[in-house]
Order: C-alpha cells, then structure tokens, then sequence
C-alpha cells in the first residue's frame, strides 16, 4: 500500500483509485467516526463513504483534489474565497441538530449541533463537487461558537513562515469570520485552554487528549 498521508493519529495509504485506508495507529473512534460521517451524508453534508471498518482501520472514498491549505499555498489570492467557504462550512454543519448519540463537548442547554472541533483548511480537500470535510475523530456535540473558537485557535496558533504567509492567514481568518454567522466570543478562552492542554499531553505522551478525555464538556 502506498502511503499518501499522515497526521498526529493516523495514517492514509492508497488502496486503488476510489479507496483509501485510514489506519490509526493506537487504535481510535472508527464505530463512532464512521457512524457520524454515514448520519451526516444522509443530511447532505460532504463527507467521504465510508465503506468498511475495523477497531483501528476505515476504508473510505479516495478524495480527487487538493486540500485547502495546499491551494492556499498554490493560489494565495484565493484566501479571502477560501475563507469564506470555510465559514459557509461551519454554518452548514452547525446547522444539523446532534444525534443523541453523539459524545457532548462545549456542551449547551438544548443538547448542541454537531461539532467537527478541527475545522481547518487541512481538513477540507477540494473536490469537483465541492468542498469534502475529513477526519471527524474528534467531532462532538455542543456550542457552536466552540467549534469556530477551536479553528480560529489552531489556525491562529499554527507555525507560519514568513510575514506574508501571517498576512495571509490573518486575511483567511478574517474571510472565515465573514463567512460564518456564528460568534466565538464567547467560547475562546475555553478553546485556547482545551488547545494548550492538548499540545501539552501530546508532548508527553504522543496520545491527542480531545479524544482520551472520558468527561464530555
């Protein structure tokens, strides 16, 4: 298998042209991740099929573009387009009230919309249909200023070189924020503290504490 991806968790191999295995390296939340994307197509919201799983393994539709972090590096005067069709995709989804299945986290009165929790242009591929949002291991349901607090906090926090590329993120922040009818205000503090504690337990320990913690927030 050819090896065409990896994050913090997992690891993505092509398996033919219209399938990919996401392979999580210490096990991870395949029954309720697939469960969730398999809900959220049924809404009409972009995901990949999912077509089998095991405790650490889904096979998944092989996605046919770039993600949206690598167009902003290819296209950077997309950003502002780019952004605002990240904000559009919060709405979307925070649109869909959470099954009562789904694990509570940034939790609300009436029992919350679904959260992705890591929103961010490396987790949109850019398809011929339309923008694709991947890797929901750590989607949970609540607040949706959370969820925008989250991405803002990862894109904000994350190591960019040079000035013009903080320029360019400042100016994809700002079309997101456009893009999106949610305020954040009111859950940043929160989101900053859950993002610290996270980088720091997996500094310790290799283990992403958004999906070891056993409490719903």
């Amino acid at each position: 298998m050819e090896l065409i991806a990896q994050g913090r968790d997992a690891d993505v191999y092509a398996l033919d042209e219209s399938r990919v295995l996401r392979r999580y390296r210490h096990g991870g939340p395949t029954d309720l991740e697939s469960r969730l994307m398999t809900h959220l197509a049924a809404c009409g919201y972009p995901v990949p099929r999912v077509y089998e799983i095991t405790d650490t393994d889904m096979v998944l539709e092989r996605l046919a573009g770039p993600t949206m972090l690598d167009e902003l590096a290819r296209r950077p005067w997309r950003v502002g387009s780019l952004g605002l069709e990240l904000g559009r995709l919060h709405d979307r989804l925070h649109a869909l009230p959470a099954p009562e299945w789904l694990p509570k986290r940034f939790s609300t009165a009436d029992g919350g919309r679904v959260l992705h929790l890591d929103l961010h242009p490396g987790n949109v591929i850019l398809t011929r249909r339309g923008p694709v949002v991947i890797d929901w291991c750590n989607a949970g349901a609540g607040d949706p200023a959370a969820d925008v607090a989250m991405t803002l906090v990862t894109v904000g926090s994350a190591d960019v070189p040079g000035l013009a590329a903080r320029l360019g993120r400042g100016l994809l922040l700002r079309g997101m924020r456009s893009g999106c009818r949610t305020d954040p205000s009111g859950r940043m503090q929160e989101a900053i503290r859950v993002k610290l504690d996270d980088l720091a337990l997996y500094a310790r320990t290799g283990v992403d504490c958004r999906r070891a913690r056993e409490s719903p927030r």
